[in-house]
């Protein structure tokens, strides 16, 4: 069957293929330790308590039907007032913009600022920049990270291909890696932006930089998040921030999301998606006002979430430390925020398939996130961990690396 072109050349997600992949296999009765997945079990881990008792009291209300098209007035307060409190930035509500999940607001920002063949620059590993790439029929100029810098971009690595480019696309903390930007690094990047857009003259396109930060909630104090405008203050009309409760809350299924910016970005990223139809549905969006309003619970969840994640993060950083410690091939770094954790096996493969059936262990490849030189290494979620299955797996891992090490 014919279709477009888009259809024809959009690849799908290597991501989805090995977690559908590890998921099946578990379904089939193996006894799996799946570290794949961007999620959270929610019996380990459940959304706020006062945001599903005001999920639940708005359908009870009846709150059923169409949200304001760029999102509730009293959601877009709430956010500003958050975003003041939370990163002391100051956006008005018309600056705001609320999307089912940092997705759709992702893809809109990509849309409303790169035409075909605009340059956008970004990182790997990262998350679905490639596909955005592609499906703006954008040209690609990734930036190859190196794990001395935490896998984050520097501006010596952006600034040779930053002259004719659109768009700077960033995540910090970054998935897959949970790693962040410094303020040094960023503000040094942040300059960079300023100086090229005061070098265009005033009919030329400007370069923007989408940031997307949301993760950067769960912080663990190792660096500290900071973001380009607070950083840089003149990069204010050139940055677009994504941001949603689906991790900072353990909420990935309750999709509410949002972007803000400058207004005249902002105002055609509601434009695109009041066509699309990429609303947080009503009950969600008063859900998430009432729970955002109310700074104790916030605050009250955060830390009992954040010291659980950082508990399993720091378990198992140390654990491999202990295996390296050993002679074993394997390392990692520090756990700085998110819920991932960046890991090292040092072996002449991917090792992606042996950990599977040989451990039963499941790890993402970096390769899955757009990198061609990152060998050997790997994102581990703590998403859907239990503390007592962290021993066991540090002790599936040392079995078979010393078994795989004996045999070499």
């Amino acid at each position: 069957m014919k279709l477009s072109r888009l259809a024809a050349h959009t690849p799908p997600s290597g991501i989805l293929a090995i977690s559908n992949a590890v998921k099946k296999r578990a379904a089939a009765g193996e006894q799996l330790l799946n570290y794949t997945v961007g999620d959270f079990d929610p019996q380990l881990f459940p959304i706020p308590q006062l945001l599903e008792d005001e999920i639940v009291k708005a359908y009870r209300n009846k709150q059923t039907n169409y949200p304001a098209a760029d999102g509730n007035e009293d959601l877009r307060k709430a956010i500003a007032a958050f975003v003041e409190k939370q990163q002391e930035l100051s956006y008005t509500p018309s600056e705001i913009m609320i999307g089912s999940g940092g997705r759709p607001l992702l893809f809109a920002a990509y849309n409303m600022i790169v035409d075909p063949g605009d340059k956008v620059i970004y990182p790997v590993p990262s998350w679905n920049n490639h596909f955005y790439v592609q499906l703006t029929g954008a040209v690609p100029c990734i930036i190859e990270t190196k794990p001395e810098n935490n896998f984050m971009p520097t501006a010596e690595e952006i600034r040779p291909h930053i002259k004719d480019a659109t768009l700077l696309a960033l995540c910090s903390p970054q998935n897959p890696t949970g790693t962040g930007f410094s303020a040094a690094q960023l503000k040094a990047i942040g300059a960079m932006v300023v100086e090229e857009n005061a070098r265009r003259g005033a009919d030329e396109k400007k370069l923007y930089i989408l940031y997307d930060q949301i993760y950067y909630l769960l912080n663990y104090g190792r660096q500290p998040h900071v973001s380009p405008v607070s950083v840089c203050p003149q990069l204010r009309p050139y940055t677009i921030y994504i941001d949603a409760i689906s991790k900072a809350f353990a909420a990935t299924g309750v999709r509410v999301g949002w972007c803000y910016g400058p207004e005249p970005v902002i105002s055609k990223i509601k434009t695109m998606l009041n066509h699309v139809g990429a609303w947080a549905p009503m009950a969600e969006q008063q859900a998430v006002t009432a729970f955002l309003n109310n700074g104790a619970a916030v605050a009250a969840y955060l830390s009992g979430f954040k010291t659980a994640l950082q508990q399993r993060l720091d378990r198992i950083y140390h654990g491999i430390q202990e295996l390296k410690k050993e002679g074993l091939p394997i390392d990692a770094i520090a756990p700085q925020a998110s819920i991932y954790l960046t890991v090292n096996i040092d072996l002449p493969q991917d090792v992606t398939t042996f950990l599977l059936d040989e451990a039963g262990i499941a790890l993402l490849p970096f390769r899955v996130f757009g990198t061609a030189h990152a060998h050997n290494w790997y994102r581990l979620s703590v998403g859907t961990c239990r503390m007592e299955d962290i021993a066991p797996f540090l002790q599936r891992l040392k079995e078979v690396l010393r078994k795989k090490m004996e045999l070499a």
